[in-house]
């Protein structure tokens, strides 16, 4: 269970289970799994208040779980959300050898949805073919639409489909390596679920997350989601080619990222026009020769 949401295991499997005859999908690949109907016969409640402005705003996160479940005391919440992540972080941990042994250098792509991500990679493989062996771990609720687009471009891929979950996890990522080829040396992008709150907090033995923000979002993002924006080494301010079109506040934006995480490098780039793709690349070279 995600303790940041309160998602659960739900329908997931590696790409390709969703054509085995025993899967929960079967046919149906958008079908709930089945499960026995549950009788509430009472719900049981804890003392915990909001935070409350003089506008009547509610921060629900002051606690010192920083998050609110119904029924569910914050030291309860603080207890499942340190076994859950102390589990993952050696997964993770188990992953990053593995990764170091073998002189790959792995990133963790984290984004809203809508934010060009894919787009932006699948532009960033066709300038590595041929030069930087590529991988490519597809994370997403449903379909193999995206893992698609990546092998179109020539570079292996494996999707992994969550279900009701909101992100990827390091036994995910540890079940997908085995099943995707990349030489030593090489680059694997792990593309994570659409979304700024979750996978802040789970690590996955990448080297780095790097944060893709559209200008089509808003400039104040990171200062919405700082967790994740606080947790990259580098955010891409994507889609740039539109700025003559938007009320986007550059600066603003600039100044919000590194509000939140004064170290963090920030590079603009247009996948559909190719501005700042030199810069990306650059940085990408740096990092593999680190």
């Amino acid at each position: 269970m995600c303790t940041t949401c309160g998602c659960a295991e739900g329908n997931l499997y590696i790409e390709g289970d969703e054509r085995n005859p025993h899967s929960a999908f079967r046919s149906a690949p958008f079908a709930p799994a089945a499960r026995p109907a549950l009788h509430i016969s009472a719900v049981r409640t804890q003392d915990f208040s909001p935070a409350e402005s003089a506008q009547g705003d509610l921060h629900y996160g002051h606690g010192e779980a920083g998050t609110h479940a119904p029924g569910m005391s914050q030291r309860r919440m603080v207890e499942i959300e340190t076994d859950v992540l102390d589990k993952n972080n050696r997964l993770a941990a188990r992953n990053r050898a593995r990764f170091a042994a073998r002189g790959q250098l792995v990133l963790n792509l984290v984004s809203s949805p809508g934010s060009g991500k894919t787009t932006l990679l699948t532009e960033t493989l066709k300038r590595l073919h041929g030069t930087v062996p590529c991988a490519v771990i597809e994370g997403d609720q449903q379909t193999v639409n995206d893992a698609e687009r990546i092998r179109a471009t020539g570079t292996p891929a494996i999707q992994v489909n969550t279900g009701k979950g909101c992100h990827l996890d390091a036994q995910m990522i540890a079940d997908a390596m085995q099943r995707l080829p990349l030489d030593d040396g090489g680059i694997l992008f792990i593309e994570n679920v659409g979304n700024l709150v979750c996978p802040a907090s789970f690590d996955l033995g990448e080297r780095h997350k790097v944060a893709v923000l559209s200008v089509t979002e808003g400039e104040d993002k990171p200062l919405k989601y700082p967790h994740m924006f606080a947790a990259a080494s580098l955010m891409l301010l994507n889609k740039v080619d539109l700025l003559p079109y938007l009320n986007f506040d550059m600066e603003a934006c600039l100044a919000a990222a590194r509000a939140v995480n004064p170290g963090i490098e920030i590079i603009l780039v247009s996948a559909t026009t190719g501005e700042g793709m030199d810069a990306w690349l650059a940085w990408l070279e740096a990092q593999r020769c680190a």
